[in-house]
């Protein structure tokens, strides 16, 4: 039958099979391959290239893009100097004037804070255990170690313990936690909860009573949990508040209006618009975070407050942890989903970045003494981009 096909082939050149139904395991497909197609170089350019290298551009007259504002970036400190009755350490936030170096200078560098947990945080990827193995089981260790070793600016405690699906630890026992944190470090606090909305609001009040006056960021309040509670505590024992959104520039300005009506001091807010680690929606978080610091520099008093990046949501990303020898190890994998991620976020305008990993907290504070640095010539000195 098939040589039967094969000779009328030979003579008609084609045939046309209808209703015809093929069953196989495989079915392979030869293609012919075109001829490759040959660019001509010009030949001027191709000697040039060969016999003197590559051609240095011309000197041109260049004037930077500068977009000038009419509207600042709110500044916020953490932390007071003891002879204003603090801890010593201090960290300010915001203050700009534009959104890139290039068009004003940035008062305050980029500030990091590390994440550290009132008890062993399950799940935790290997390549961050590691550093953290030794003093998991003891939060102030855990802070000593994050300030003493890895130079943090800042601490984020998470009080995961309090959930009452987890230990159902009361506000009060958080509270006992903060003041053995205040002893053990100096360096300003972020006091965050479980994530459980009935129970953070009382857990942050009884946290800010016990570290009254040393300006702590309470994380965190939003539309979903009672925020009124959060604004009395930050404004009667006088602490900042993270402003909780989920990536939509609209609701992070909604949320400002109602904590300003519930009488927090705009001053006291910092807006956190959500982060989305690489791969997994950060042009979302690039969109936002972007949007927002244009219109705060523009002059919106309902979003010119400085902004917070979870980019500890980085290492949430499979490619970040995943075993898998063809993507390389992941001791380093780990660390550059979180770098890259937090410089992107930088960029877009972040001024406080949430962090677990001390090779990407390195790295990111390196950059963001960067941004602080008043470059000689921006367009003859690129060797900062590299260092």
């Amino acid at each position: 039958m098939l040589k039967d096909i094969i000779k009328i082939l030979e003579k008609v050149g084609k045939i046309e099979i209808e209703n015809v139904k093929i069953t196989a395991e495989e079915i392979i497909i030869n293609i012919p391959q075109s001829p490759p197609i040959t660019i001509p170089q010009t030949p001027a350019i191709k000697q040039s290239l060969a016999e003197e290298g590559l051609i240095e551009p011309p000197e041109v007259d260049f004037e930077l893009p500068i977009e000038k504002y009419s509207g600042r970036i709110r500044e916020v400190q953490f932390g007071k100097p003891k002879s204003e009755g603090g801890r010593g350490k201090v960290v300010k936030i915001g203050g700009q004037t534009s959104l890139y170096r290039f068009e004003a200078p940035y008062p305050n560098p980029p500030a990091i804070t590390f994440d550290i947990f009132d008890m062993p945080m399950p799940g935790l990827p290997k390549p961050i255990r590691e550093f953290f193995e030794d003093v998991m089981e003891d939060p102030c260790d855990w802070a000593r170690k994050c300030v003493k070793e890895f130079g943090a600016d800042m601490i984020t405690i998470h009080h995961i313990s309090t959930d009452p699906k987890i230990k159902d630890k009361s506000p009060k026992e958080a509270a006992k936690l903060m003041e053995d944190l205040m002893q053990a470090v100096d360096v300003p606090f972020v006091i965050g909860g479980s994530g459980n909305p009935e129970k953070d609001p009382h857990v942050l009040a009884a946290c800010a009573e016990v570290c009254e006056g040393d300006r702590c960021l309470l994380a965190s309040a939003n539309l979903e949990l009672d925020y009124r509670k959060i604004v009395e505590a930050a404004m009667k024992y006088d602490h900042n508040v993270l402003a909780w959104s989920i990536m939509d520039p609209n609701m992070a300005k909604e949320l400002n209006r109602k904590l300003i009506e519930a009488g927090l001091d705009p001053n006291r807010i910092v807006m956190d618009p959500t982060t989305c680690a690489l791969g997994y929606g950060i042009e979302f978080s690039i969109n936002a975070i972007t949007r927002l610091r244009i219109e705060g520099l523009k002059g919106n008093e309902l979003c010119n407050m400085p902004m917070s990046s979870g980019t500890t949501n980085a290492i949430g990303a499979r490619e970040a942890w995943m075993k898998n020898p063809e993507w390389g190890d992941r001791r380093y994998r780990l660390p550059l989903w979180e770098i890259t991620t937090g410089i992107t976020m930088l960029m877009s305008g972040v001024d406080l970045f949430m962090m677990l990993n001390p090779i990407a907290v390195r790295i990111l504070k390196d950059i963001g003494r960067k941004l602080t640095t008043k470059p000689k010539k921006i367009m003859a000195d690129y060797d900062w981009i590299y260092r």
